[in-house]
């Protein structure tokens, strides 16, 4: 009788369990609503429908990719590089064809499939505005497939990483700076958008067109940044030997949950404090981005450190944000449009480089300082280079081909028209002959500010207008504001 009953509180345990992480699961899913509405809000109203088409396929395209190869490649990977046992019929049928009593296999492959899927359209927004689709495509195809799964092989699938220590919670690295680096070698390897830098490298601003959808896109994303973390913590429940039911790792749900929210807030106040120091103002999309970056930052180390760490560790992680975008646009003079690297890329890097100075080991005496911090940086170089390898591969073999970016005039026009053949607002304004929209308010896509009116007292808006209406087509097209662009 008792053998009976603790059967039946072992089918309660894994239903419940099974239910929390399809619960989490579809909320991460709907984070690509988020991305969505953020990247549709920092590129130009020409490049709309664009956007959403590509955050559309890279869930589509990727996500059979990663059922069909995947999942099983990062099995191999561990298996291969941890010094664990492993076959490849067995990693590819373990998936397809589960024993009748793995209830569990397809549950957990849809929660990690949502996780490889926020790490392919990431790239998305850093190379807005001229990649080819087919290009972009191409790219989440063998990321999906290969370049993903292998950084999960050498990590979560028990690879050597694993072995050596390497801590990542919820995917600060693994996710998010792994599709940080591969978004800034992508741009990097495409080139700038048109007319984005000058001949002195000094940086046009090009201003996306809605600040509402951005933000909007932010405020879904830390949403869906609660299953991103706190459903990590993805066992509420579990059966003790004596029959019990207790909590299982729910228990750390509290810290998690807490932690995030406290880095996500401090994100933001660390962006605006750098913005209003360099900029005297307190610029609206380095608030929003700095919310992310925070996210990001506490990401890989949610449940393990102490709570003031993750105040100290999302004040960085958003007071590096302007930071890191001057450098790349004006340093290293690459067009990340959607700020994609300072906000995952190095965001990721800081906090899992963090890990010592707030874990709650360390604090509690239980592990040392350097004992956490040499797998951290072993981790975050591996990681880091073999993204950055692989993306310049794929991405060089477009560009030889000839397949990375559009004409320089499809670029002009726009590829709503150009790639889609569709118009995103044809009621308010059709775009006029350089492709520049005629219709929107106008944000700049790397934080500054702008001021509100001209000398004359028109608005900064209506002198844009002007200067197009009487500038050159090829020089109004992609030039929409040569104001001071320091940060």
């Amino acid at each position: 009788m008792n053998t009976l009953l603790q059967s039946d509180l072992g089918a309660v345990v894994e239903g419940v369990n099974m239910i929390w992480v399809l619960t989490v699961t579809f909320l991460i899913f709907f984070m690509h609503a988020g991305f969505a509405m953020l990247e549709a809000g920092q590129v130009r109203s020409k490049n709309v429908a664009n956007q959403l088409t590509k955050n559309l396929l890279t869930w589509s395209v990727g996500v059979i990719v990663f059922f069909l190869v995947g999942a099983a490649i990062s099995t191999i990977v561990g298996g291969m590089t941890g010094g664990g046992s492993y076959s490849v019929v067995v990693a590819f049928m373990s998936l397809y064809a589960p024993e009748a009593g793995s209830a569990t296999a397809w549950v957990s492959w849809l929660f990690g499939a949502v996780f490889a899927m926020t790490a392919a359209t990431i790239v998305s927004g850093a190379v807005a505005g001229r990649a080819k689709l087919r290009a972009y495509v191409g790219y989440t195809i063998l990321l999906a497939a290969v370049i993903y799964p292998v950084v999960v092989g050498f990590t979560w699938g028990g690879g050597f990483l694993d072995a050596l220590g390497f801590y990542d919670f919820a995917g600060g690295v693994i996710v998010h700076a792994m599709g940080g680096i591969a978004g800034l070698t992508a741009a990097w390897i495409i080139g700038p958008r048109v007319n984005r830098f000058n001949e002195d490298g000094s940086a046009n601003v090009i201003p996306g067109h809605s600040m509402t959808f951005a933000v909007l896109g932010t405020l879904i994303l830390a949403f869906g940044w609660y299953g991103f973390n706190v459903g990590t913590s993805a066992s509420p429940l579990a059966l003790a030997e004596s029959g019990e039911v207790v909590l299982g790792s729910f228990e750390t749900v509290g810290r998690v949950a807490l932690v995030t929210t406290l880095g996500m807030a401090a994100g933001a106040i660390g962006a605006a404090a750098v913005a209003l120091s360099k900029t005297g103002k307190v610029d609206t999309l380095y608030v929003a981005n700095g919310v992310l970056a925070g996210l990001v930052g506490i990401t890989s180390i949610a449940d393990a450190i102490v709570w003031p760490g993750a105040i100290a560790v999302g004040l960085l992680a958003g007071a590096q944000l302007p930071v890191v975008f001057e450098f790349v646009e004006k340093r290293l003079h690459i067009d990340d449009v959607c700020a994609v690297f300072p906000v995952h890329g190095s965001a990721g890097i800081l906090g899992a480089l963090a890990y010592p100075f707030v874990a709650t080991a360390v604090w509690s005496g239980n592990a040392s300082f350097v004992s956490l911090a040499i797998p951290q940086v072993v981790g975050v170089v591996v990681i880091s280079l073999w993204t950055f390898a692989a993306t310049a591969l794929v991405f060089g073999a477009f560009r030889a081909a000839g397949q990375a970016r559009v004409s320089r005039e499809h670029e002009i026009e726009g590829l709503d028209t150009s790639e889609h053949g569709v118009d995103t607002y044809p009621e308010f304004g059709s775009p006029d002959e350089s492709g520049a929209r005629v219709d929107g308010g106008f944000i700049r896509s790397d934080g500054g500010a702008y001021a509100p009116t001209d000398d004359s007292g028109r608005s900064a808006r209506d002198t844009d207008r002007s200067a197009r209406d009487t500038a050159s087509t090829e020089t109004e097209t992609d030039t929409p504001n040569t104001r001071e662009t320091n940060l």
